[in-house]
């Protein structure tokens, strides 16, 4: 067992361990924030941010990220609100960059998008196999778990792991953490790594001495604002600014029912996720590709034809998609994605699927799909006009 300082927690021995320890897990980079009880200004003032980005209305839908305690109290803003006993957080970054096309690339018009993160897949026995469906929270959150009990048995600490689903804003952690700085598109961007990076957390017990703070990442953005003019959108309303409500990853995975009209043309070809603030951020044009053999790029999620996603039945999207991120969305509201995407194609070749599905029973599908009909009747090319022919009947 390392010796740890039963007041403080942390040291310098226990934080090399970490180093080795998790880089041997597989991810890329971990640092560890300060949990203040008292909240040390930088806490306050991401707090702040937090509840005035609530107050804004720019969760849209997201209720969870509303949650309160008994006392009436945010959860997110602040880890010690549902974990009175947490004094830091182990952050670790996992790289998911794959050597694939990127979303602003040139593609055909019968091609949709699928965000890059969840097109991992899990090699199975037999090379003549496809890819197993691969899910990053399960994956991630097993690796988190064997770093936590040996944590517990070296210290004695209270933990806990999450993966996307705890009470926090991983983000702001991560940056506390010295993992990366916020980019002006609201993610964590590492100088070596880029933005390609999904985060784990451990929650732990143990407190984080002032010399053993990490440094800040510097904020490397410059005047750069390749991310807040390419969004369609405009949901990057300010640099580090997102309205989540207006955000194309929030529409096609989040947002249940109808899509608001003004905001369909403006999503593409994106039918799950948006990878276009990533895309074009030249911290990523050198972003090293990932080398984990349990999260390679599924060669169909990848740019993937729209008229074999609009032909999946529900055993089909469950055999394609059970165990990966595309099941969360569900079959309803991949297909309502789908017909919007094909609206913006202009591509006559869909009409027939769609008019199937404005003839069907799902309403939001139905007129999901009248809207693409229409948008694509908008996108055909006039007709030839041509002087009238006189018929032998017409009166000379």
């Amino acid at each position: 067992m390392i010796a740890t300082d039963l007041e403080l927690g942390w040291t310098s021995d226990l934080r090399d361990w970490l180093a080795g320890a998790t880089a041997g897990a597989g991810f890329e980079i971990a640092g560890v924030a300060p949990v203040d009880v008292t909240a040390s200004p930088t806490e306050q003032r991401d707090a702040a941010r937090f509840v005035e980005w609530l107050d804004l209305g720019r969760a849209g839908e997201m209720e969870y990220l509303k949650r309160r305690d008994a006392a009436g109290q945010l959860l997110r803003p602040s880890v010690q609100v549902p974990m009175p006993w947490a004094r830091s957080v182990i952050l670790c970054a996992f790289n998911y960059n794959a050597p694939s096309p990127r979303s602003i690339d040139p593609a055909p018009a019968d091609q949709g998008w699928i965000a890059r993160y969840a097109w991992s897949g899990t090699p199975q026995e037999g090379a003549d196999q496809p890819l197993r469906p691969a899910d990053y929270h399960e994956e991630l959150l097993g690796r988190l778990r064997v770093l936590e009990g040996e944590l517990q048995r070296q210290t004695g600490c209270q933990t806990r792991c999450y993966v996307d689903t705890g009470p926090m804003v991983e983000r702001t952690l991560a940056a506390r953490a010295g993992v990366g700085w916020i980019g002006k598109n609201t993610c964590v961007l590492n100088q070596e790594l880029g933005s390609w990076l999904l985060l784990g957390a451990i929650v732990t017990s143990l407190r984080l001495p002032s010399a053993l703070v990490p440094a800040l990442a510097a904020d490397r953005c410059g005047s750069c604002t390749r991310c807040l003019d390419a969004c369609p959108t405009g949901a990057l309303v300010a640099p580090r600014q997102m309205d989540a409500s207006r955000c194309i990853a929030y529409l096609t995975i989040e947002k249940k029912g109808t899509i608001p009209e003004d905001l369909r043309g403006s999503m593409g070809r994106q039918v799950f996720g948006c990878d276009i603030c990533q895309d074009v951020c030249p911290w990523n044009r050198q972003a090293p590709v990932g080398g984990d053999d349990r999260f390679r790029a599924r060669p169909d999620l990848v740019n993937p034809s729209l008229a074999s996603l609009a032909s999946m039945d529900g055993p089909e999207f469950r055999k394609q998609f059970r165990g990966s991120p595309l099941e969360r969305t569900g079959l309803k509201r991949l297909r309502r994605n789908v017909a919007i995407a094909m609206g913006n194609s202009g591509d006559p070749q869909h009409t027939a699927k769609l008019e199937q599905w404005s003839a069907g029973e799902d309403p939001v599908l139905a007129e999901t799909a009248g809207w693409a009909l229409a948008r694509i009747a908008q996108s055909a090319p006039p007709a030839e006009q041509t002087e009238p022919t006189a018929s032998v009947a017409d009166p000379v």
